[in-house]
């Protein structure tokens, strides 16, 4: 196999090919560089640089996975890290002047250490909003600059979307894999709540926070998924050649713009004329209360989370985050124990939800990003997946305004992100086909 541009390579394209000896790890990660280099300015997808020794070090790594046999199926395979996860030898600032001064971390985050383990090479952190919430960071839309990139894992979105990673991880708390993941035009995968380990990632809401992956296609996402909890990669189920989804309209619809509505019913078609099977359903009425509930959670437990930055350096934090979190300490704990037992019920609910479906189809964002780089958008469309834990991925190929992406969300209910992925796998297809 010839190789004239490694970035252009999946991930998994990549492990198989340093696994044939037709290219190298190092090779791998030098293009990676050079892509960055050319495009920092224009893109500043990165967190870490020279000065912290970020690609040094990968290169060191990249020399030693050649010298030895592949730990696991993406062996050294390159990827980045969201900046609010430690990485052993490169410092943590998550976005905020509190950390900018930050040594390096003596260890690895557990999601980190697994990948390294597996034999895969840490590129150097990416970019974050100011402690994975609403204040945006440097990073700009690869594929327009006066757009956003989205929040809060804006730097992972738009390093994988240009070509400077195969791979990169993220988190979400509302909506802040999925979103940038729609607004790049990447795949984004948030997985069931939990499976992915958060030793080690800096804390928003305990009930909430998912570390969750981002690729451009769906086989590596949940390859790479899968190397960050320690299991072996789910098996995407190629025969499945009739799947069932539902369209909804969720408690979001009237929140989005005509793009949005035009994009979703568009997917569906496509789905249904790709062979697809594809019904209308609306939430149980236990949803119509789940964005307010998520909304309480999130805040209650943010403003808690970050009790050191917001009260004992709060000369420090922005008055965005400030602002943002405020509710929380307004919040009753009978109002929080209200949210608690919403998202409960809500969780129950999915299991009605599926009983007769594969997996739900619904816009990824209220429309294409914002033509604002420092608005890092809504998160109304992904809240209450998050709230519920469920598995979701971002399935590109829908555009909308000035040709920019709006991304398909594919949920599944909690614990079955097999499935979840073998339709996002069928449907991004389906989009994408000429």
């Amino acid at each position: 196999m010839s190789i004239d541009d490694p970035t252009r390579l999946g991930a998994l394209e990549a492990a198989r090919a340093i696994q044939a000896g037709t290219l190298t790890s190092v090779a791998l990660v030098e293009a990676l560089a050079a892509r960055r280099e050319d495009r920092d300015d224009a893109v500043s997808a990165w967190a870490t640089d020279n000065a912290d020794g970020d690609l040094a070090r990968a290169l060191e790594e990249a020399k030693a996975r050649d010298a030895e046999d592949a730990r696991g199926p993406l062996h050294g395979v390159p990827f980045g890290v969201k900046d609010i996860i430690d990485v052993a030898g490169l410092p943590t600032r998550m976005g905020s002047s509190i950390y900018e001064a930050s040594g390096p971390a003596m260890a690895d985050a557990a999601c980190a250490a697994l990948a390294r383990d597996a034999g895969m090479v840490p590129l150097g952190k990416t970019v974050t909003t100011e402690f994975a919430l609403r204040s945006a960071g440097k990073t700009r839309n690869p594929l327009n600059p006066k757009y956003s990139p989205g929040g809060s894992s804006s730097g992972s979105a738009a390093a994988v979307a240009d070509f400077q990673a195969p791979l990169a991880i993220g988190t979400q708390t509302g909506g802040s894999v999925i979103r940038p993941a729609s607004y790049c035009g990447a795949v984004g995968f948030k997985p069931t709540f939990g499976r992915i380990p958060r030793a080690g990632v800096k804390s928003v809401s305990e009930s909430l926070d998912t570390v969750g992956v981002f690729a451009r296609n769906v086989a590596d996402a949940a390859a790479f998924a899968a190397v960050l909890e320690g299991v072996e990669a789910v098996d995407l189920d190629d025969t499945l050649t009739r799947p069932r989804f539902a369209f909804c309209r969720t408690p979001a619809w009237d929140k989005m713009s005509s793009d949005a509505h035009k994009a979703g019913r568009l997917a569906a078609d496509k789905a249904r004329e790709a062979g697809a099977s594809v019904i209308d359903i609306d939430l149980p009425p236990a949803f119509r209360e789940a964005l307010e509930a998520q909304g309480v959670i999130q805040n209650y437990e943010a403003c808690r989370s970050l009790a050191f930055e917001l009260r004992f350096r709060g000369e420090d934090v922005s008055c965005a985050l400030k602002d943002y979190v405020a509710a929380g300490y307004d919040t009753t704990r009978e109002r929080y124990d209200w949210a608690r037992n919403v998202q409960a019920v809500c969780r129950a609910a999915m299991w009605q939800v599926f009983s007769q479906i594969g997996a739900i189809i619904t816009p990824a964002a209220p429309g294409v990003a914002p033509e604002n780089p420092s608005d890092t958008g809504s998160p109304i469309c992904n809240q209450i997946w998050t709230m519920v834990g469920a598995p979701v991925v971002n399935a590109p190929g829908m555009t909308g305004a000035a040709a920019m992406p709006i991304g398909m969300q594919v949920i599944g209910p909690p614990g079955r992100a097999a499935e979840t992925l073998a339709h996002a796998a069928w449907l991004h297809k389906a989009l994408t086909k000429k």
